[in-house]
């Protein structure tokens, strides 16, 4: 297994790339087919977040999906073990949703999935003389306050089963996962429920007349 490691703002010694792949080499007790892992360590010299200093991103690049995972730590010894034993978990838990029977864990409904959100009655409204205050940020127009961080991503789509879908989000980590389902070629999002539920929804492209 080739580990490959990159630093912004920061130098990288051979000292910490011979530790970095001795920690990296023990993924392969969990995924033999991981075949190159890209060690992205980012530096912030802004001397309020010294508990975030240093940001550092894996990328496991194998025979099957890409698994990616992240983490901030003062340093870069710190933020490896952190970022290491997130996708340890992640290779894990995936490897614990394959030997779950499909059968036993539908994802439920688009309409069952519907009905546990809240409603605008169940939320409430606003009441205020003056309203909402907008604001812009880049393209997006935003209603009233609070912190919005604004990052855009494209990947490229091919087009895949719900169980791998499945998959791939546990392998990322993440609590919903983006794909264009292989059968009916919809653009679907899964995402967790409670342990082994997940949910799913599907868009419906209406097709226009000229």
């Amino acid at each position: 297994m080739d580990v490959v490691v990159t630093g912004r703002n920061c130098e990288i010694t051979d000292r910490f790339r011979a530790h970095a792949a001795e920690k990296l080499s023990k993924l392969e007790k969990h995924d033999h087919r991981i075949m190159r892992v890209h060690v992205e360590v980012d530096c912030e010299p802004n001397p309020r977040q010294y508990d975030q200093a240093v940001h550092l991103e894996l990328t496991a690049y194998s025979k099957g999906p890409v698994i990616r995972a992240e983490a901030a730590a003062p340093d870069k010894m710190a933020a490896l073990d952190l970022a290491l034993d997130k996708m340890a978990a992640q290779m894990r838990k995936a490897a614990d949703r394959r030997r779950v029977h499909r059968g036993r864990r539908a994802p439920v409904s688009v309409g069952r999935a519907l009905a546990d959100l809240p409603t605008a009655d169940d939320a409430g409204t606003d009441t205020t003389d003056d309203g909402p205050v907008e604001r812009q940020v880049g393209p997006i127009t935003v209603t009233g306050d609070g912190p919005l961080v604004v990052r855009e991503k494209t990947h490229h789509a091919t087009p895949m089963t719900l169980d791998q879908a499945l998959y791939e989000m546990e392998l990322v980590g993440h609590d919903f996962y983006l794909f264009v389902d292989k059968e009916s070629e919809r653009p679907s999002v899964v995402y967790r429920r409670r342990g082994y539920d997940y949910g799913v929804i599907a868009l419906d492209l209406e097709e226009t007349e000229d």
